[in-house]
C-alpha cells in the first residue's frame, strides 16, 4: 500500500513539473518566477522517495505526530511561495508607476512641443 502511494505522489509529482514545463515552454511562466515552483516539485520528489529525511526533520524539530509535522511544512512551503508571489507583485506595481510617471512627463512634453508648434504656424 505505501508503494502504491509512493508511484502515486510521484506521478501526480510528475504531471506537475510537465504543467510547469509546457508553461514555460508556451511562454505562459517566466524562468525566474517557475524557479521556486521547480525547487518545490524537485523537494516534493525527494520528501517522495526518501520519507525518512523528513521523518528525521521532525525528530530534530521536536514534533512528535508526523501529520502535524508534514502540515508544518506544507504551510511553510506555501509561506515561502505566497511571500515571492509577494515580492514579484510589488517590484511590478513599482515598474508600473514608475512607467505611468515617465508616460505623463512624456504626453506633457508632446503638447508643450504641440503648442510651440501651433504658435509658430499662427504667426
Amino acid at each position: 500500500m505505501n508503494t502504491f502511494f509512493n508511484a502515486l505522489a510521484l506521478a501526480v509529482i510528475a504531471i506537475y513539473m510537465v504543467l510547469i514545463l509546457y508553461l514555460l515552454r508556451m511562454k505562459k511562466l517566466y524562468l525566474k518566477y517557475a524557479l521556486l515552483w521547480l525547487l518545490t516539485g524537485g523537494v516534493m520528489v525527494v520528501l517522495v522517495l526518501f520519507p525518512q529525511l523528513l521523518q528525521w526533520f521532525f525528530v530534530l524539530c521536536g514534533i512528535e505526530v508526523f501529520s502535524n509535522g508534514l502540515f508544518a511544512v506544507l504551510v511553510f512551503f506555501i509561506l515561502l511561495i505566497l511571500l515571492a508571489l509577494t515580492s514579484i507583485v510589488s517590484n511590478l506595481s513599482e515598474r508600473n508607476r514608475r512607467l505611468t510617471q515617465i508616460i505623463a512627463l512624456l504626453e506633457k512634453r508632446v503638447r508643450e512641443l504641440e503648442d510651440k508648434e501651433n504658435e509658430q504656424i499662427q504667426r
